[in-house]
Order: C-alpha cells, then sequence, then structure tokens
C-alpha cells in the first residue's frame, strides 16, 4: 500500500459517517489514520483474490467495487456489491479464514487499508464499533438469505428486473436522474442475477421494448419506474 497517496485524514474523511466507524471519537481515528495504507485502484484491478489470506480490513473511500465468488468452471457469480463507506473483508478477518471471495475495482476507486491487529485492537477497546461490527454481519446474513430465496423462488425477469433496482439503490443515478451511475457489463449483470448472459441480453432487450428501460451501450436509463417494479414483484 502507498501512503503516498493523496487520501483524506480520518479526521476529515466524510465517508467514515457512512461506515462503522462513524462513532469513533479522536483518540481512535489518530490510531487508524497512523496505521492505515491507502491505494487507488483502476477498472478491473483486483483488490484482494479469493483464497487468500487477510491481514487488515479494506474501507473504500471513493468508487465501486464487485465481491465475487468462482463457482463451477471458473463462473462467476457476484455476490456483493460495495460503494464509499463500506468495508470489505471483514468476515475473513473476524473468521480467521481465507477470503471466500475476490474484490475488483469497477471504476477508479480510493480504498484505505487498516491493519489487522489495528483493526482488532479498536474492536477490543471500543463497544460502539463491536455493535456496528455485529449491524453489518447481521445485515449482510439477511441480503445473503433474501438472495437464497430468490434464486429458489423467484423467475428470471422477476430477478433481472430487481438487481436493476437494487443497482440504483446501492449507485443511485446519474445528473439526469435517470441512469444508473455505473457502467457493467451484461455478463457482469448476468452474474448478480444468477443466469446466463445470453438470458440477460434477451430481457434487457425486452425491458427496452416495454418501454421500461432504455439501452445506450453499456448505460442503463429507467424510463418507467413503477412499470419495473411490478416486474420485480417486490412487495415492500
Amino acid at each position: 500500500m502507498n501512503k503516498n497517496n493523496p487520501h483524506p485524514e480520518c479526521h476529515q474523511c466524510q465517508v467514515r459517517f457512512k461506515s462503522v466507524f462513524c462513532d469513533l471519537g479522536k483518540e481512535d481515528l489518530d490510531t487508524i489514520n497512523n496505521n492505515k495504507g491507502c491505494n487507488t485502484y483502476q477498472k478491473g484491478q483486483i483488490i484482494f483474490y479469493e483464497d487468500a489470506i487477510p491481514h487488515g480490513l479494506f474501507c473504500i473511500n471513493n468508487g465501486k467495487v464487485k465481491v465475487s465468488q468462482a463457482g463451477e468452471a471458473g463462473k462467476e457469480q457476484i455476490v456483493r456489491l460495495a460503494k464509499e463507506g463500506d468495508i470489505l473483508g471483514y468476515r475473513a478477518l473476524l473468521s480467521g479464514e481465507k477470503y471466500s471471495c475476490s474484490a475488483t475495482a469497477l471504476d477508479t476507486t480510493s480504498i484505505c487499508f487498516i491493519p489487522k491487529q489495528t483493526f482488532f485492537g479498536l474492536i477490543d477497546k471500543n463497544a460502539n464499533l463491536s455493535k456496528e461490527i455485529l449491524k453489518l454481519l447481521s445485515h449482510d446474513l439477511r441480503k445473503a438469505e433474501h438472495k437464497i430465496t430468490d434464486l429458489a423462488q423467484k423467475p428470471v425477469r422477476e430477478r433481472l428486473a430487481e438487481a436493476l433496482l437494487f443497482l440504483k439503490e446501492t449507485y443511485g443515478l446519474e445528473p439526469d436522474d435517470a441512469t444508473l451511475d455505473v457502467v457493467l457489463s451484461r455478463e457482469e449483470i448476468a452474474n448478480i442475477v444468477g443466469t446466463a448472459t445470453e438470458t440477460t441480453i434477451r430481457l434487457l432487450s425486452e425491458f427496452k421494448q416495454d418501454k421500461m428501460i432504455d439501452l445506450k451501450g453499456k448505460k442503463i436509463t429507467f424510463l418507467n419506474l413503477p412499470s419495473l417494479i411490478k416486474t420485480a414483484n417486490i412487495n415492500d
């Protein structure tokens, strides 16, 4: 990790208020700031590899990251999408196991790395941080359970519509207030949904024909959100 990259001091970092470090005091922030390393990853660059041994925690300062697992024949399954304020690699770190997934930058992404000893030292002395980590674990478990249910019970068309809405919730929209503020290949979208790339391409074309979305290259623009929500069969 390059400590000379222009990343903000922890005290001045507004992103931390979106993360598990939101309630840390000056002393704890000093500890992180004095021990962290920072780096900038370009689109497609690997942040950590599946089956590698974790040595610390990754905190996204800016950018977008996909977390994926290799399935049969090496086919990628995207299990999580992360954004600024999110932390990566914490489950492997807490369990003392190897990474079960790989993390890859989806665009230019700035990340701070907190060494294992520093992270565990903060958890040992800070009850609020421990509670935030537990909340995050519970939240991730709920999302995993929801995804398992969807894969078992929802048709692919509904899952794709829900995935597009999830991307909107995660990364938001461009200034036109209609276009997804993330660029993914059709294969990556298929790997989120859990289906074949050809099926994703066909269904996206159907959504376009139904005037729910518009497609310009890899850009996806929402035209009729209520219709897309109805297609996703989301009840809440």
